[in-house]
């Protein structure tokens, strides 16, 4: 006993079906009447076998008519008797009086046709798969008050609804903004029916005062269905969920650093998954009694990087043992902890295989990520955000799949000896306010090495004296403020000298600095002379970034080593 398989169809399947065959331009109003002559035309009449399915039970049936308008079939059981039950008992009698009780007919959203050879009955499992999946997924109880009824129904609501239930389906949301939006939609439902409940338990001519609390009440739950409808359209809206997926990404909605811990003391994470004892030995030879073995210091051990970021406190460490870490939400850094891998960053991998989520984000005030090695798989968020506060990458390896490491508007990121590669965007994305340090770095096979975007600002402010100006002196005009980029550096480790190739690359990314705030300035002040004033805002970003960049390599990327991006 096994129904036709019918549930794993695409969006371009399901898209199609509901445009050119059951909904088509109907109003809401006109969906029962669509879907009803939708269903005649495909659905056979009788004479097939299918499975009633419920939450106790699944039946043989067969179905020997079809109401398409009732969205019902009068159905009779298989003798003898097939089923499946979950939790209660099932006899061939108590079935027949069920059978009875509802006069032979079934919802039609319930019956899965049963597989046949023929392939007579194909389209008609096809029919009640697309029924059953937009009364699950795309209908909503309160679709059909809509006052928006005049509008086409699938440009509205049927097409974002199946976009987003395919987008979560295939990890393409943040998983934070999957709960809220299945817990507002629950709310919105709850909502819908109290109102309902209450709406038709009143008398409209009645002046009781019974009748008048009722009123009041269903006022305000009609304001709170209206807020959660206007949510649930936030949503669907594929701009409108990217923008909001952000604002959950970008640690507004993120948990608050915890600070030290109450009792005093740090803890040492220790992250393996299996370990010889030989592992054991030289860790702790090596690395915990050496840096570790004070009182203030205890060990913690766990399987999963995640897990052992989210249980820091300030100044605490994670140590990661060398292995293969597969994870499907984000690491996120809220507090002042060093994550260190232990060994070589090609033996201590973290790969990240859903698409929604970013990979690494952190906000802590100091930060600090050593031999690691980052994979991304399919993703469209980037690698690494630096959101606020200060963070410094040393020995790192990073395999991007869309944008590389992305630092955020007054943040601070230090990047020494890392290797950056395969970003669809650019290596590196630095916004306006932020500092950065990038040393002896490798950022190659991107689409842009580095991309710098320059907001355009009200306020114009003289450049912090640095006592090193490259390229500062422009002839344009004398009060031309420059973003500074400083020759002296911190120093190498493992010393080296710089090839030609290097400083070539480095110098390139320095003049176009310098170019590009020139420019900036001549457009923001035509711009400002086109609007007849200028307003000074104290709380506006400053444009200067103190940038180290000093012996890094930029090769094989799509458009070169450096972009800049006015907006």
């Amino acid at each position: 006993m096994h129904s036709s398989t019918t549930d794993h169809l695409l969006y371009y399947e399901r898209f199609k079906a509901y445009q050119d065959y059951m909904l088509g331009d109907c109003k809401t109003s006109e969906v029962e009447a669509f879907t009803a002559e939708y269903l005649e035309k495909i659905v056979e009449p009788c004479d097939w076998q299918a499975i009633w399915h419920t939450d106790v039970f699944d039946v043989l049936v067969e179905v020997v008519e079809v109401d398409c308008k009732e969205l019902k079939a009068k159905v009779e059981l298989v003798l003898p008797m097939e089923s499946e039950t979950r939790g209660c008992d099932l006899t061939e009698e108590s079935m027949k009086a069920l059978l009875e009780a509802t006069l032979h007919k079934v919802p039609l959203l319930e019956l899965s046709v049963v597989y046949d050879e023929s392939g007579d009955f194909d389209q008609t499992a096809l029919a009640l798969e697309h029924l059953r999946f937009f009364y699950k997924h795309i209908w909503r109880k309160w679709d059909e008050e809509d006052e928006d009824d005049d509008f086409d129904y699938f440009v509205r609501c049927v097409e974002p609804r199946l976009r987003l239930y395919y987008d979560i389906l295939e990890d393409r949301v943040p998983a934070g903004l999957v709960a809220e939006y299945h817990s507002t939609l629950a709310l919105c439902s709850e909502k819908f029916q109290e109102f309902s409940s209450l709406r038709s338990g009143l008398d409209s001519d009645s002046e009781s005062e019974q009748d008048n609390v009722s009123m009041v009440e269903g006022l305000r739950l009609y304001e709170q269905l209206e807020a959660l409808k206007r949510k649930l359209r936030i949503f669907e809206n594929p701009l409108l969920r990217y923008v909001l997926g952000y604002k959950v990404n970008s640690g507004q909605q993120s948990c608050r650093a915890k600070g030290p811990r109450l009792a005093g003391g740090r803890v040492v994470h220790l992250v393996s998954a299996s370990a010889t004892v030989h592992q054991l030995q030289s860790l702790i030879t090596d690395k915990l009694m050496p840096h570790y073995s004070s009182e203030e210091f205890e060990v913690q051990f766990h399987s999963d990087p995640v897990l052992a970021v989210n249980a820091c406190f300030e100044g605490d460490v994670v140590i990661v043992c060398p292995g293969l870490y597969s994870i499907t939400s984000s690491i996120s850094i809220v507090d002042s902890i060093e994550v260190e891998g232990y060994g070589l960053p090609d033996e201590v991998v973290i790969e990240k295989r859903n698409k929604g989520d970013a990979f690494v984000e952190s906000t802590g005030a100091n930060v600090r990520l050593s031999n690691l090695k980052f994979i991304q798989h399919d993703a469209i968020e980037g690698i690494l955000c630096v959101r606020q506060g200060k963070l410094e990458m040393e020995n790192c390896v990073m395999q991007c799949e869309t944008t590389g490491v992305i630092v955020r508007s007054a943040a601070q990121l230090g990047m020494n000896m890392c290797d950056l590669y395969g970003s669809k965007g650019a290596g590196v994305e630095i916004y306006p306010g932020s500092i950065c340090s990038l040393v002896g770095n490798g950022i190659h096979h991107c689409k842009e090495g580095i991309l710098i975007k320059i907001a355009y600002l009200i306020k114009e402010e003289e450049s912090e004296d640095t006592g090193v100006k490259s390229e500062a002196d422009i002839d344009d005009d004398d009060d031309v403020p420059v973003i500074v980029v400083e020759e002296v550096c911190p120093a190498i480790k493992h010393g080296h000298s710089v090839s030609p190739d290097f400083a070539e690359g480095n110098d390139l990314i320095k003049q176009e600095l310098v170019a590009t705030s020139a420019k900036k300035h001549r457009l923001q002040k035509n711009r400002m002379k086109a609007l007849g004033a200028m307003q000074a805002d104290e709380n506006l970003l400053s444009q200067e970034m103190f940038i180290s960049i000093h012996g890094n390599q930029f090769k094989h990327n799509g458009k070169g080593s450096f972009g800049t991006f006015l907006y």
